[in-house]
């Protein structure tokens, strides 16, 4: 196999500042709500308009719906809620869930030679679709997104338990508030990086690991936050997905506003990270009833971390046009994550009325 570097060239400044772009991955399900490997009949019954923002991914009943670049929350909201309509369209069922709560594990895979080298990867790892939510914040340079990388790590553990929306696997509850993030753990190069110390060590480290590895470029590492040359942008990348297109606008408002404050006023920790790499366990264990490093070396709820994030974003939500997205984000702390509503609904009727929950939850916008 070829291998390629990361190329010095890159797209950082190439569009505005801390503009968005966000993609959801989405599970396809029939009328009882079970998985459907349907993704390449799919894509092509879309509209032409709507087929460039809509692809596959390893798994036959998962795609990913794109945004454009987003100058605020509120625009790439309203992108992926037409994008889910046009997948209706084709008569499609959508599912929005870190993983399915009843699979049985069996999941078909897409045929593509990108994909061919995952499968040689990861082997029987690959057992059902892990669904997670991306967000890109467009950077101005390069040593800016190294740096905005850097902070957003320390942001990784409270997003996660926001986020931690799959409790249920098989039909039984794993006892995780996030079993996507227990699935994707055992696959190589899905972790927190290190804090890189300028553009150049990133790139270093990112040729090691591409020629380690035996892949072919730098997108074949997972890493839960991670500049993005390609696109000119930082990605976050270790969230479960959620239900509505609006909660995963809120996440993408939330995190568009911290990188903003991080460009502005640059973040010093102490935090290390091992002890970065156990908060991140505890969010996808605990989800919003975990505790949390903060700096300082202080273990504390996530509620309340969850808390002193908001209140640091909301001035430049407010600059960027996305205070109102993050209402939902103050829904999740009143009402609890998605995980917490997937288990009130199974209380209420066990696995189906989970399915029909989410079911509906997606079907909102």
């Amino acid at each position: 196999m070829g291998r390629q570097a990361v190329e010095p060239d890159h797209r950082f400044g190439a569009s505005a500042p801390l503009t968005l772009g966000v993609e959801e991955e989405l599970l396809l399900v029939d009328d009882v709500r079970r998985l459907v490997p349907a993704a390449e009949r799919v894509i092509a019954d879309l509209d032409p308009a709507a087929r460039e923002s809509v692809s596959t991914e390893i798994f036959a009943a998962q795609i990913e719906l794109k945004t454009g670049i987003c100058a605020d929350p509120t625009a790439a909201a309203t992108e992926l809620r037409d994008l889910r309509a046009a997948v209706r369209a084709t008569g499609a069922g959508l599912l929005g869930a870190g993983i399915h709560p009843d699979d049985g594990g069996q999941a078909q895979l897409i045929e593509k030679p990108r994909y061919d080298v995952v499968k040689e990867d990861l082997a029987s790892l690959l057992s059902t679709p892990p669904s997670g939510l991306h967000v890109h914040v467009g950077m101005p340079d390069p040593e800016t997104a190294v740096r905005v990388a850097n902070a957003m790590r320390l942001r990784l553990p409270v997003l996660a338990a926001l986020a931690a929306n799959s409790p249920y696997r098989d039909g039984a509850d794993t006892g995780m508030a996030s079993a996507r993030a227990a699935e994707v753990g055992a696959y190589p190069r899905f972790e927190i990086p290190r804090a890189f110390r300028d553009y150049e060590e990133f790139l270093a480290v990112a040729d090691q690991l591409i020629a380690a590895a035996g892949v072919t470029d730098y997108t074949y590492i997972w890493w839960d936050v991670r500049p993005h040359p390609k696109l000119g942008t930082v990605e976050v990348r270790g969230m479960d997905v959620q239900s509505s297109a609006a909660a995963n606008a809120a996440f993408a408002a939330l995190i568009q506003a911290l990188a903003a404050r991080e460009v502005e006023l640059p973040s010093l920790s102490d935090l290390q990270r091992e002890a970065l790499e156990e908060s991140y366990y505890q969010a996808g264990r605990h989800g919003m009833e975990a505790r949390l490093m903060v700096e300082g070396g202080e273990a504390i709820p996530a509620r309340e971390v969850a808390v002193r994030a908001l209140e640091e974003a909301r001035p430049y939500a407010a600059d960027l046009g996305g205070a109102g997205a993050l209402v939902e984000i103050e829904r999740i702390l009143a009402e609890g994550n998605g995980a917490d509503r997937q288990r009130r609904a199974f209380a209420a009727g066990g696995i189906p009325a989970v399915l029909e929950y989410l079911a509906t939850a997606t079907d909102v916008d």
